[in-house]
């Protein structure tokens, strides 16, 4: 009897350890699969998306609205801000990189000019006394001419009478009387060199002969042989060809990287492989209104005569050592006319987006001010297609909304629905809505505020209604309210 009894209690314990051990084998099997799928996207929290500020440890309920906790998953931001493509789409579509680098730029800007006359070598020969002209010397405008060269005899009467007097009163010997004489001589206009001469020779010379007082250019030649002149009529007009001046034409968007005494190189097609190097004398303060173009002064010397006015000329300004900057090739930048936009890799395949601050270009680099990093590895060529894909995905107009989705633009646009009264009480209605697609929100029970408390007077539960809502600082405000089909 007894050895019975002990082999029932030995059975029922290894029927039990049986079953105990199917339990754990069933509980562990049951819980593979759970681990399994925790292997996906790490979630951080969860949200209600009426309050998305508020975060909970864990799903569930959402305490707000009749509603379900949303996750939030630990790469949506990476998403959202970039786009994924296949290592093997990338491959194929023949991206090439760059990397952002830290250099200088080229200080330089290329512009046009043409050579001119040098306006400050000008010397403009007038008659100091009446008189007539006796004879123009063999010139014409457009010739060149030396300093001193003879250009016209003029004969001058008064100086004929006030020259005899100057003798006589030499030959008195007083030299009070002699200087008096003198300085009349001076005040009618006679040259210096003329009352010398009438004061050694002791003959008067009445005709004078007016010289060239720089070499340079003639531009004008106002008088001929026999014509009478008065007192302060034109002669001649020579400017000096010593120096010239090249006018060049700088866009606007470059006033601001040229400077009087900058240096300056020329090179003009009369004369290939030839340097010409001088310096800014003035940038002149009016602009163009028809081409947005600043005219600068550039002086250049010209001792050998070869710079002819009318030539036309490719100028260097050159600014000097410019301070180093970030630096990427231009052609990897997506210009859309109101952004820059820069293509950065991340990992896993990822690009994102970059909107730059662009500074100076040349030599095919441009500077960023703003957006990016040194060392960064960007998209150089063949942007314009990830460009497509992250626009079929969004990203690109989502980053261009970026801050026009703001709270005051939502609080400024009236979202309309229908729902049915749940409950009324102190200003605040609950309601059972439909979907609300322009925020993206399905159906569900939640309450709002009433712009005024008498809205809902002549509602009850249960009723159906139309309703208009903006959102406000502390919630969302009923502002259109109607049962349905009849009048606010």
């Amino acid at each position: 009897m007894r050895k019975n009894t002990i082999k029932l209690a030995v059975l029922v314990a290894v029927v039990a350890a049986a079953s105990g051990g199917a339990g754990y084998w069933a509980a562990v099997q049951r819980e593979a699969p759970a681990q399994e799928a925790g292997a996906g996207p790490k979630v951080l929290y969860w949200y209600d998306p009426m309050v998305p500020n508020q975060h909970f440890d864990k799903p569930g309920k959402s305490p707000f609205m009749d509603m379900q906790l949303v996750p939030k998953y630990a790469d949506e931001g990476g998403e959202a801000a970039g786009v994924k493509i296949d290592p093997s789409v990338v491959q194929n579509l023949g991206i090439r990189w760059a990397t952002v680098e830290l250099g200088t730029l080229a200080d330089t800007t290329d512009v046009a000019a043409t050579v001119q006359l040098n306006e400050r070598q000008v010397a403009l020969v007038q008659a100091r006394s009446a008189g007539f002209v006796e004879r123009v010397y063999a010139r014409a405008p457009g010739d060149v001419i030396a300093r001193g060269a003879p250009m016209v005899d003029l004969l001058v009467p008064d100086w004929a009478g006030a020259q005899h007097e100057f003798l006589a009163l030499l030959r008195t010997g007083d030299p009070s009387l002699a200087q008096a004489a003198r300085e009349r001589l001076k005040l009618l206009g006679m040259p210096h060199e003329l009352i010398a001469r009438v004061e050694k020779t002791r003959q008067a010379r009445p005709v004078v002969t007016i010289s060239s007082p720089i070499s340079g250019l003639i531009q004008t030649l106002d008088v001929r042989a026999g014509m009478s002149v008065g007192p302060g009529a034109p002669l001649f007009k020579i400017n000096g060809l010593e120096t010239v001046w090249l006018e060049a034409a700088l866009p606007e968007a470059q006033a601001g990287q040229v400077a009087a005494k900058q240096g300056v190189e020329a090179r003009l097609a009369a004369y290939p492989g030839d340097v010409f190097k001088g310096k800014v004398v003035a940038v002149l303060p009016e602009m163009n209104a028809e081409s947005r173009t600043l005219r600068v002064r550039v002086e250049l010397p010209n001792r050998d005569g070869r710079l002819k006015p009318g030539m036309f000329a490719q100028v260097r300004l050159d600014a000097g050592i410019s301070q180093p900057v970030l630096l990427v090739p231009a052609e990897a930048v997506i210009r859309t006319g109101t952004r820059n936009v820069v293509l950065v890799e991340q990992e896993g395949g990822r690009f994102q987006p970059v909107e730059v601050q662009l500074g100076k270009e040349a030599g095919g680099k441009v500077a960023v001010l703003s957006g990016l990093t040194k060392g960064q590895k960007i998209v150089a060529s063949g942007q314009f297609l990830i460009d497509s894909e992250a626009s079929l995905k969004g990203v690109m107009a989502r980053m261009q909304e970026g801050s026009a989705a703001t709270s005051s633009d939502k609080a400024t646009a009236l979202y309309e629905a229908v729902g049915k009264v749940e409950s009324i009480k102190d200003g605040e209605i609950t309601l059972s809505h439909g979907p609300v697609a322009s925020l993206g929100w399905g159906a569900m029970t939640m309450p709002f505020k009433l712009a005024r408390p008498d809205m809902a007077a002549s509602l009850k539960p249960g009723d159906t209604v139309d309703f208009g809502f903006r959102q406000g600082d502390g919630g969302y405000v009923i502002e259109k309210l109607a049962k349905s089909g009849g009048k606010p």
